[in-house]
């Protein structure tokens, strides 16, 4: 029986999880299939259980189930625990479910990688505090910032995810006005504002000379993040489509041992939005 995969979601039509899979998995010659389901919202936990008992060796999860996959798991990892949510499901030797989550560490080896962009030692702001933002949290402090700064309309949600880091000095939660005065030398925009082509109230000056811009959101044009980001005169800025790719790649490096190439799946992807 040929290996199962599969992405869960509810809306899942728009996702390109499939096309994504399909080409890891032409790339590195691993026999599987992998294909999209549109999950009842009040029977995802049957419908885990369903794919599984099918030949399922693991799954991608996506909105709104990210929270409820926490709940079928037999094993977490300390990611996912900090995330307070789960995208990936690898069904292990022993038959339980592992739950990780991937959007974090696909944001970093984008950032560091692709875009080769510095973390280290650099002041980091995050802007919301949503759990796109929790779930990025471990792997930008595993980079060593000089500060990491998360700024959210309501203060005590962003002071309640810098709380999730007791022994980590470097990181705080603020709300938006008290960024007046500072300025980053990375800007991550974890909100939803870019969807409804909106932009957080930023202050003018919240730029250091050399800046660079991420917005974890992606589309067929510059984000309204991007937009002001380059109006502010930022050195670089980008949007999250290679952390939707990256964040694919350690899925399947998770269940199949190999880490398929990204580049050219990327700048393929990017081709088919601009049309």
């Amino acid at each position: 029986m040929i290996d199962r995969y599969a992405v869960f979601g509810n809306p899942i039509a728009h996702s390109k999880s499939p096309q994504i899979h399909r080409i890891f998995a032409e790339q590195t010659h691993q026999s599987m299939e992998y294909v999209s389901q549109c999950v009842p919202l009040d029977d995802f936990a049957q419908a885990v259980e369903e794919f599984m008992a099918q030949g399922g060796k693991g799954l991608n999860i996506t909105v709104p189930f990210k929270q409820e996959a926490l709940a079928v798991t037999g094993q977490l990892t300390e990611r996912a625990r900090l995330a307070g949510a789960v995208n990936t499901l690898v069904l292990s030797e022993d038959g339980t479910l592992l739950g990780d989550t991937t959007d974090g560490v696909g944001m970093v080896r984008d950032i560091r990688q692709n875009l080769q962009w510095s973390i280290a030692g650099r002041r980091v702001l995050v802007l919301g505090a949503g759990g796109a933002v929790r779930g990025v949290l471990e792997p930008l402090l595993a980079e060593r910032p000089a500060e990491l700064v998360i700024a959210n309309r309501t203060v005590q949600k962003a002071e309640q995810l810098a709380d999730l880091f007791p022994d980590m000095d470097t990181i705080s939660g603020s709300g938006f006005d008290a960024l007046a005065g500072a300025q980053f030398d990375l800007v991550i925009n974890g909100t939803s504002a870019s969807l409804s082509g909106e932009l957080p109230p930023l202050p003018n000056d919240l730029l250091a000379a050399g800046a660079h811009c991420y917005d974890m959101m992606y589309g067929s044009k510059p984000t309204p993040f991007m937009s002001w980001a380059q109006q502010q005169g930022a050195e670089a800025c980008s949007d999250g489509l290679g952390m939707l790719v990256e964040q694919a790649a350690e899925s399947f490096y998770l269940w199949r041992g190999v880490r398929p190439e990204t580049a050219q799946v990327i700048a393929g992807i990017r081709r088919q939005l601009i049309g």
